[in-house]
């Protein structure tokens, strides 16, 4: 069979060819059809359809030990929720209004013992400490044994003054500081529980503080000591009395 050729010359179609390349087609159909039907296996399917589901673990491996995945998520659930519910717990005590019972007066005879505590307080002499508590007071007689030069001490700053005066006796004071010394011993337990146990000690203190400046303690044997502090003759003398001195000691 032949046709035209475009570029001239005979063009000649070969039949027989043409059904050949027919039965070639038909045969890699029927091929196709046989491979599609055959069932794939794991590796064939893995291809063509990509990676399957792995399954779960059912154990957790800690490094140390290996536990049931199911044990280790409850167990870490319920540490979760009890942590949760602590802190709760926490929250809503620290949040809710507390009502306290306001606490009884104190009864007469620990607000007697305070005020006779204070006493001693309003009597102090020297450099009064910032918790003295009496705020009328200040520093007095700083310069106590400074100014006689026939004295032998020369600091008898502190201690306790007499009375309403600018006088200090020490032999009545050091009769007090034993009075409370004693009490003390005897009475612990009273003070502490009247909350005055540290204040009477404070009071002690100072007072035991200023009769180790009243003689030398350093020598060896005790030539003098001085026993009074300031002027109390009360004959009507020309020298000045302390005793008619009714006013602050720092004014």
């Amino acid at each position: 069979m032949y046709g035209r050729d475009p570029w001239g010359g005979p063009l000649e179609i070969n039949t027989a060819d043409s059904a050949t390349d027919d039965d070639r087609s038909r045969n890699l159909n029927d091929f196709d059809r046989a491979a599609l039907s055959r069932p794939l296996d794991e590796t064939q399917q893995s291809w063509l359809l990509g990676p399957g589901e792995q399954k779960k673990k059912k154990y957790v491996d800690l490094g140390c030990i290996i536990v049931s995945r199911k044990i280790f998520v409850w167990t870490v659930g319920i540490i979760l929720a009890a942590g949760f519910l602590a802190g709760l717990i926490t929250l809503i005590v620290k949040t809710v209004p507390r009502h306290h019972r306001p606490h009884p007066p104190p009864d007469n005879y620990t607000v007697a013992l305070n005020k006779a505590l204070m006493f001693f307080n309003a009597q102090k002499s020297g450099k009064l400490p910032k918790h003295n508590n009496v705020t009328w007071r200040g520093n007095s007689c700083m310069n106590d044994g400074k100014s006689d030069s026939s004295s032998v001490i020369k600091d008898l700053v502190g201690g306790y003054y007499d009375a309403g005066d600018a006088i200090k006796f020490n032999f009545p004071k050091s009769f007090a500081m034993t009075m409370l010394s004693w009490s003390v011993i005897e009475y612990s337990a009273k003070y502490e529980a009247a909350g005055e146990l540290n204040h009477v000690k404070d009071l002690i203190k100072w007072g035991t503080d200023y009769f180790l400046k009243t003689f030398n303690s350093s020598a060896d044997t005790i030539g003098s000591i001085a026993a009074q502090v300031g002027v109390g003759d009360t004959s009507g003398g020309p020298t000045p009395n302390d005793h008619y001195c009714w006013m602050r000691p720092e004014d």
